[in-house]
């Protein structure tokens, strides 16, 4: 039993070590999945709204601006680590929106347009804000200001 108490402690001082490279790796890696859907959004926000006004949302085009606009500032926020705990709560949101009127219906499973990554970046997402953004960001370097 001390052999495995012994590689716990082993790899929980190298998990503690690894912690803000694990949030640097989550930042990057939900700005990067937000990007593709922002740009989308801004490419043709048109037709966004138009989709927006078939599934019921109210304010259909001014929600698809919004939700450009949160997605788009949240590529870079998270990026930079700026004001990290601030983006993740509207992007939380943004998802919720997304996973109760698009996917839902469609089930778990992604391959099925279900609601199994818009849940994954939530719980993401959710993950940097209980944790913030970590030492390799502009919100650790501002906090010591």
């Amino acid at each position: 039993m001390s052999k495995l108490k012994q590689l716990n402690a082993t790899l929980s001082g190298i998990g503690s070590k690894s912690q803000n490279f694990a949030l640097l790796l989550l930042r990057l890696i939900l700005a990067y999945g937000f990007f593709g859907p922002a740009m989308m959004k801004w490419q043709n926000m048109t037709a966004i709204g138009d989709w927006f006004k078939s599934l019921g949302y109210p304010a259909p085009y001014f929600n698809a601006y919004m939700a450009g606009t949160t997605e788009l500032l949240g590529v870079a926020l998270l990026i930079l680590g700026l004001g990290t705990r601030f983006i993740t709560l509207l992007l939380i949101f943004v998802m919720f929106v997304a996973i109760t009127t698009v996917h839902l219906k469609h089930g778990f499973e992604a391959g099925n347009n279900g609601f199994e990554i818009p849940l994954y970046y939530a719980i993401m997402l959710f993950a940097l804000f209980a944790y913030g953004a970590g030492e390799y960001s502009l919100d650790n370097f501002l906090s010591k200001k």
